[in-house]
């Protein structure tokens, strides 16, 4: 048994910590640590982790550990690994390196001296070196250097974690300026901050922004028993150490796939842009969930609720994709990365562009989907005033380096005169 280290985004620590639980059952340890957890287990609970986490960036498995104060030492810590064990000189490697308060002065050259040592080994042992290869190597490896100790490890993953198999070869993007699709993981995060697990008793689920419709795929896929990363290759395919068990890893893809099923709850999305709406319906096919989503192109503004209660969940966008449907509206703020942010306080103080957006939505929310809960994930921290609605908690997420909160609304029905001030038609 080794100490296995899964990194997660800043603030999904504990969320990971419980989803590991469910994977792994109660009888796992490890240790809950800033910014990822430890999880004791051997090459099989590689493989199911790799498999099974949603939350997870990576798995990584523990080679070498120890001080270091120059990349001397750093060559000879990796120089205490047994690397004919893990790659042969035919394959490819890759080193990343990464720091927190580092002395040294090049994590180029730390990385350089890591490369060196590994070779080294190989070439005394074998007579010949690897390669290195900056795409797809067969062996990747993490270094990451604190102020004083040096960890190495073997990238089991290869790719992030939140690279599902299904994305097309652009990675999902689209052509709307600035805009980047929410991360699969980052979706799955918010799905379990809110406690959302695709059961008959969590209600239906509606993402009317949906965007690439990341947040409503990886809603289908725990609704339909999916595991993430059926549809995708690891690394640890590629390692020596797990060839072995390339016959136990087929075994876990067949009962992954056994315990597939049909949704218990209905999963609602769409967007008021028809080419969003539609690419968002091609993504779902090909991550094998079209059939458990229903897609409507429709003004997040104007549409009704498909049941009587459930719950919201949506990163809204700002700009064109926002404006009702025949007007380009105010492009302020229109970047979806979020660099450049605008308060939509602030903009709601100018009468335009997102401030005018949310105030629009919330009278909408209140007059129509009262039993509903709102989840709103934005770097926003004015958000509720913005829609003039009361949290009722708000969970710190990170979205790549940008500080966001994931906003719980529990919505109520509000007066008609409220209604008609915020721009609704009275009842």
């Amino acid at each position: 048994m080794t100490a296995l280290f899964l990194p997660c985004a800043a603030g999904t620590e504990e969320l990971l910590a419980d989803e590991v639980l469910r994977i792994l059952g109660p009888q796992a340890g490890g240790e809950m640590l800033r910014g990822g957890i430890t999880v004791d287990g051997d090459f099989a609970t590689a493989m199911r982790l790799n498999l099974e986490s949603r939350l997870a960036q990576r798995v990584l498995w523990p080679l070498a550990h120890g001080p270091y104060t120059s990349e001397h030492d750093l060559y000879a810590l990796a120089r205490t690994v047994r690397w004919v064990d893990w790659i042969t000189p035919q394959q490819t490697l890759r080193i990343d390196t990464t720091a927190q308060r580092s002395p040294l002065q090049s994590l180029n050259f730390a990385t350089l001296r890591v490369k060196d040592a590994v070779c080294d080994v190989l070439r005394e042992a074998t007579g010949e070196r690897p390669s290195v290869a900056a795409r797809h190597p067969d062996l990747p490896l993490s270094l990451h250097l604190s102020p004083t100790h040096a960890t190495l490890y073997a990238d089991t993953s290869g790719e992030a974690l939140f690279k599902r198999g299904w994305r097309d070869a652009r990675g999902g993007s689209i052509d709307v300026k600035g805009e980047a699709p929410l991360k699969e993981t980052l979706a799955a995060a918010m799905l379990a901050a809110a406690g959302w697990q695709g059961r008959a008793e969590d209600g239906p689920l509606l993402d009317p922004c949906c965007g690439a419709g990341t947040i409503a795929i990886e809603a289908a896929q725990i609704a339909c028993g999916i595991a993430p990363g059926l549809q995708r290759r690891f690394a640890f395919e590629r390692m020596l150490p797990f060839r072995p068990l390339l016959g136990d890893w087929q075994r876990l893809k067949d009962a992954a796939r056994a315990r597939q099923h049909a949704p218990a709850v209905a999963i609602h999305a769409g967007d008021v842009a028809f080419r969003m709406t539609d690419f968002a319906q091609r993504n779902a096919e090909r991550a094998g969930v079209a059939h458990a989503i229903s897609f409507k192109t429709a003004d997040a503004l104007q549409r009704l609720p498909p049941a009587d209660g459930g719950t919201l969940m949506l990163n809204p966008p700002y700009g064109e994709r926002i404006a009702p449907k025949g007007s380009r509206g105010d492009q302020r703020g229109a970047r979806g990365g979020r660099e450049g942010f605008v308060s939509a306080v602030d903009a709601a103080e100018g009468g335009a562009g997102p401030g005018e957006f949310f105030n629009r939505l919330a009278a909408h929310w209140k007059r129509h989907y009262p039993g509903w809960t709102a989840w709103l994930l934005s770097p926003d921290m004015k958000l509720p005033q913005a829609l003039r609605l009361k949290e009722s908690r708000r969970v710190p997420l990170w979205n790549g380096p940008i500080e966001c909160r994931l906003f719980r609304f529990d919505l109520v029905a509000g007066s008609a005169r409220a209604a008609q001030a915020d721009g609704e038609p009275a009842a």
